[in-house]
């Protein structure tokens, strides 16, 4: 007999790009599962996607919503248009996913049309609506978003990207209206032009923070998981989410494409479940590489500015800090030497890259103090995609005496002997110090932060991950959670 398999088609579009990803009929269920289900079963709930592509998370409300009031409105055509009327709302991030959305919803891009599965709408967008707006601009960048305006002014014909539901005042979409439920998956990033022209400003953030001024029972939104060490244009929102004792639920994904398979996301994703009335610990569940955890526990642990996003390394992020001082105090900012062009010539070599070079003594204006010294020197990013067991950091070594480096590379400590830094750089080696810094480094780049929970030795010997393991009592479990994540360091 032939298998007339077919697939839903929401299962075979096309990303648009890693920053306007679309979200699975899977994913999205996951998501609702963490929400109270008697919500379905109510003629009164109303939900909101407020950065809708696919339409996916609509559908998939909708269907658990005719099975939910199945008994309380028999009639199945009235069922239909009770819930798309009263119960299903959607903010289009843009006109093509506007119909790509209503068409999943409606089953076709017109609600009125047809053959829309409602029979009770006067226009075509229903209560999935697209608004096409404008940027605000404030010298050259969008006050809202952040969008640079040479990239995103732009004529009627061609999409601004002006997400309405951060750029616009939600009455003016839907008046006076309340939602008990927000759920979708925002637009991740912006170009703000820094940098040299190309450049990334996150924007999810902004989402999330609009959502909760709207005051909803429950939010729920799959987002990069970037902010967890704060950053560009995070460091606040970081602050907000971590104190934040409403998250009742948080599924992280270290690897992206656990989650979103053929999208490289650096750092990861996440979704999460925020509840009004809740107040307490969240439960953190946790995929890596086919393995899953769950453990309740606060998003913030003591002594962290940041969230520890391995359950298994709790215990081992707790036990490092008995008389701990945080290596991060030792640790150079960028550009450890100030803005220095390497030369040909010059009485002071400069570790740089592609090549090394030189400069005169007199050109360097920072940390003139340390350029005698032996200085324990590593790459300020290293990137390893898909890499695992990881390496973290690049390798490290010396700088001798009358040498800097440009700002390729960052100065872990500096110090009066060549013996003390050779044993730094046994420490550097050792899986117990790079999974230290994974704990914080979610990205390729690797500045002095991502050595905060890395504790300082002493270095008048050398140091191995034996001698550490007992150091900080650590158990045959954490020990074999280092050594499952970390590879060695030749």
């Amino acid at each position: 007999m032939k298998n007339n398999y077919s697939p839903d088609i929401l299962n075979c579009l096309a990303n648009l790009s890693s920053d306007e990803v679309f979200t699975s009929p899977e994913l999205a269920n996951r998501m609702l599962d963490l929400l109270p289900q008697e919500l379905f079963r109510s003629s009164k709930t109303r939900f909101l996607d407020p950065c809708s592509k696919s339409g996916v998370f609509l559908r998939e409300i909708a269907k658990r919503l005719l099975a939910g009031l199945e008994e309380q409105i028999p009639d199945l055509q009235q069922r239909i248009d009770h819930i798309m009327t009263k119960q299903v709302f959607g903010i289009a991030c843009t006109d093509l996913t506007a119909e790509m959305s209503r068409r999943t919803l409606y089953c076709t891009k017109q609600a009125n049309g047809e053959y829309s599965v409602a029979t009770c709408f006067d226009d075509a967008q229903g209560n999935l609506c697209y608004m096409r707006c404008q940027h605000t601009w404030e010298n050259g960048k969008c006050k809202h978003c952040g969008a640079n305006r040479a990239q995103y002014d732009r004529v009627e014909t061609i999409e601004t990207y002006a997400y309405p539901f951060i750029h616009k005042n939600i009455n003016e979409i839907f008046k006076n209206m309340q939602f008990d439920v927000i759920i979708g998956n925002p637009p991740y990033q912006m170009s703000d032009g820094g940098g040299t022209g190309s450049s990334a400003m996150p924007i999810y953030q902004l989402f999330v923070q609009q959502a909760k001024k709207l005051n909803p029972c429950y939010l729920s939104m799959i987002i990069p998981a970037r902010w967890y060490a704060g950053g560009k244009g995070l460091d606040d929102f970081r602050s907000e989410m971590l104190n934040d004792n409403r998250i009742k639920y948080l599924v992280d994904y270290f690897d992206s494409a656990e989650c979103f398979p053929g999208i490289d996301l650096s750092g990861g994703v996440c979704y999460f479940l925020w509840d009004k009335k809740y107040h307490g610990l969240c439960e953190v569940t946790t995929h890596r590489h086919g393995n899953t955890t769950t453990l309740v526990r606060p998003l913030l642990e003591k002594n962290s500015d940041t969230f520890v996003r391995f359950n298994e390394a709790v215990t081992i992020r707790i036990k490092t800090l008995e008389k701990f001082q945080s290596l991060e105090s030792k640790v150079s900012a960028r550009k450890p030497f100030g803005d220095i062009v390497p030369k040909e010539k010059g009485d002071t070599k400069v570790y740089a890259w592609p090549e090394n070079g030189f400069i005169n003594r007199n050109e360097i204006r920072q940390n003139n103090a340390i350029v005698d010294k032996y200085k324990v020197c590593i790459a300020k990013a290293y990137g390893e995609r898909g890499d695992f067991p990881y390496l973290v950091l690049g390798k490290p070594f010396i700088a001798e005496p009358k040498s800097c480096c440009t700002e390729t590379y960052l100065v872990l400590d500096a110090f009066d002997n060549n013996v003390q830094a050779e044993n730094m750089i046994s420490y550097v080696k050792t899986k117990f110090f790079r999974f230290l810094v994974l704990l914080k480094k979610n990205t390729q780049n690797a500045p002095r932060g991502v050595y905060q929970f890395v504790p300082l030795q002493d270095f008048s010997h050398p140091w191995t991950d034996e001698m550490l393991y007992k150091k900080y009592d650590l158990d045959k479990d954490e020990i074999a959670f280092i050594e499952s994540m970390i590879r060695p360091m030749e």
